[in-house]
């Protein structure tokens, strides 16, 4: 037996639950609508959070009673640098409406979440996702996520073949190898005893050659970049590929370790960071060193305090040169300096575009990634109809919008047809603030929100975007990122801006980070109420306005001239 001293309650829990089994699939059986605490961690490794409706917290029975949690599921799909075949689109389009609350979401991370599953529609939610080339495996819970990489459609483009091709690699060589999800998800009805697909077959271990035993202390998070195209946020990952190109050829990648956005403000150790590079590895050894960093994690990642578990608290401790050699001792042997390569821009992929084979490529921003027909704006019967008459090959993007890919221009003006009859505006219409924000759900489905987030950036940004109108701004590319708490689902700690929910309807305010997401930001003011974060605004966009160096952006003037002078003015301004 191993040793259990220092461990957190959870990490017994994995160690013990055959292999992420536990009791869910007993659970799924029981008539009870929602999970027991401990298969709820559990479920999390299989692309599940179980949620509760937190609008009808307060709801009350005829006889007013308490009505009691309406409990509800996310499902999460897994989407390796966001690629989606007409036929998955579709087919998630579907399920939505089978099963969830009628909207599909493209998250932060290139994947698709479902909302509003009920716990007797999970299975065949999961089975539904399954019958396309997707999953819902290691979407969530402490293992590999989502590995990202820019979705740009680039044909005839050998560097961004070899990107995709890397990231896919990565993304199944990080794969758990546990049979649990296919033993409690896949079965065949048939291969029951009751006929409705419960009895799992007896339990057989397998080896997790990457994972052992208790998986990993947190969740880890990958991502794939090239230099001028930061689109994906390279530096907030646990693990970044920046490629590294030499006449045309991509030699390979630096490697970029401990990002991650989550924080907690209770506890004074944990904070948002951004990534170093640590050094570079040809194209042939991208599994093999991202397979040493994730052992040098499970190995030596905090498995006692959860909000200690993430790799940069890891790297913070021991310092880069020492978690490098141990990357070494792992990796086999040395590793070089990184290479003088880094990131230089960024690009929202939105509005039509060249793809390199004579075909066209069109980005469809999606506020929120929320895809959905609300009064006039009908994006989610304008996405069926375009991908049912057209069957093209479509990318989620990192800002939650969507890529059609392969697109004739003879069909340019057909489609941009169907974008005004269902309402859909297209990115030339557009701010540049618009196109490059992006929040999470927060209420009423996440159990962390603190405040709104998705239903608030909306209205924020009109506000927004009139300020800026009036100082002339509007044509600037300013990267707003919101969250309903500290936790970073929408990467807010690295934007010009970023909003992050911090009591009932009052946000922390950070600037100084960048569109290119490159830096981390600092707190400009904090609990400011919801009606009040335009006008906090106000006097760094006029100095802004007033003091910018040509070419800056406010990102960069925000940082140049730092936390203390700017707060400072803030104050002058409002005397």
């Amino acid at each position: 037996m191993s040793d259990k001293s220092g461990l957190s309650k959870l990490e017994i829990l994995k160690e013990n639950s055959q292999q992420l089994r536990g009791t869910i699939a007993e659970e799924l059986i029981n008539g009870a609508d929602n999970f027991t605490g401990d298969a709820v961690q559990l479920l999390k490794h299989h692309g599940t959070y179980q949620q509760d409706d937190r609008d009808l917290r307060k709801a009350k029975n005829p006889d007013g009673t308490p009505k009691g949690k309406t409990f509800i599921c996310m499902v999460r799909t897994r989407i390796p640098g966001g690629k989606v075949n007409a036929h998955d689109f579709l087919k998630h389009l579907d399920l939505c409406e089978q099963y969830g609350d009628g909207t599909l979401r493209v998250t932060t991370r290139q994947g698709f979440q479902l909302h509003h599953v009920v716990k007797s529609n999970l299975r065949e939610t999961i089975q539904g996702i399954n019958e396309t080339l997707l999953t819902t495996l290691a979407a969530c819970g402490d293992v590999e996520r989502n590995v990202m990489c820019c979705p740009a459609p680039q044909k005839n483009n050998k560097v961004w073949d070899q990107l995709q091709e890397d990231c896919d690699k990565v993304a199944e060589h990080l794969k758990p190898k546990t049979t649990a999800y296919a033993d409690i998800w896949l079965r065949d009805a048939e291969d029951s005893e009751s006929g409705s697909g419960e009895k799992i077959a007896e339990f057989q271990p397998v080896e997790e050659p990457i994972y052992g035993e208790r998986y990993l202390p947190r969740k880890f998070k990958t991502a794939f970049a090239l230099p001028e195209d930061n689109c994906i946020d390279i530096y907030t990952q646990d693990l970044g590929f920046l490629g590294v190109v030499e006449n045309d050829e991509l030699i390979g990648y630096n490697v970029i370790v401990g990002g991650g956005m989550g924080t907690t403000p209770s506890v004074k150790d944990t904070f948002p960071a951004a990534g170093q590079k640590m050094t570079f590895v040809p194209r042939d050894q991208v599994c093999a060193i991202a397979e040493a960093i994730v052992k040098v994690q499970r190995d030596f990642g905090n498995r006692e305090n959860r909000k200690l578990a993430r790799m940069k608290y890891l790297i913070f401790d021991w310092g880069l040169d020492k978690f490098k050699a141990k990357v070494e001792e792992y990796f086999g042997s040395s590793l070089p300096e990184p290479h003088a390569a880094d990131v230089t821009g960024v690009e929202d992929h939105m509005g039509w575009n060249e793809q390199g084979d004579g075909n066209l490529s069109l980005g469809i921003n999606v506020q929120c990634g929320r895809i959905k027909d609300e009064g006039t704006a009908r994006y989610k019967t304008g996405i069926r109809t375009l991908l049912e008459k057209y069957g093209m090959e479509t990318r989620l993007t990192a800002r939650q919008g969507i890529i059609l890919c392969d697109i004739s221009p003879l069909e340019q003006g057909n489609i941009n047809a169907i974008l005004k009859e269902h309402g859909m505006t297209p990115a030339e219409e557009l701010t540049l603030v618009n196109r490059y924000s992006m929040a999470c759900p927060a209420f009423p489905t996440c159990g962390l929100a603190i405040t709104e987030s998705e239903r608030a950036i909306e209205g924020i940004l009109v506000e927004l975007e009139a300020e800026m109108k009036q100082l002339g701004l509007l044509d600037e590319k300013i990267a707003l990122h919101m969250t309903g708490c500290p936790n970073g689902c929408a990467r807010p700690y690295v934007p010009d801006i970023g909003l992050v929910g911090k009591a009932k309807d009052k946000y922390t305010v950070f600037l100084g980070g960048n569109a290119e997401g490159t830096r981390i930001n600092y707190i400009y003011r904090d609990l400011v109420p919801r009606e009040e974060i335009i006008s906090t605004l106000r006097p760094a966009l006029t100095r802004y306005k007033e003091e910018r160096q040509e070419g800056e952006s406010f990102g960069d003037f925000c940082n140049r001239l730092g936390q203390e002078n700017m707060q400072a003015h803030a104050e002058a301004f409002a005397s």
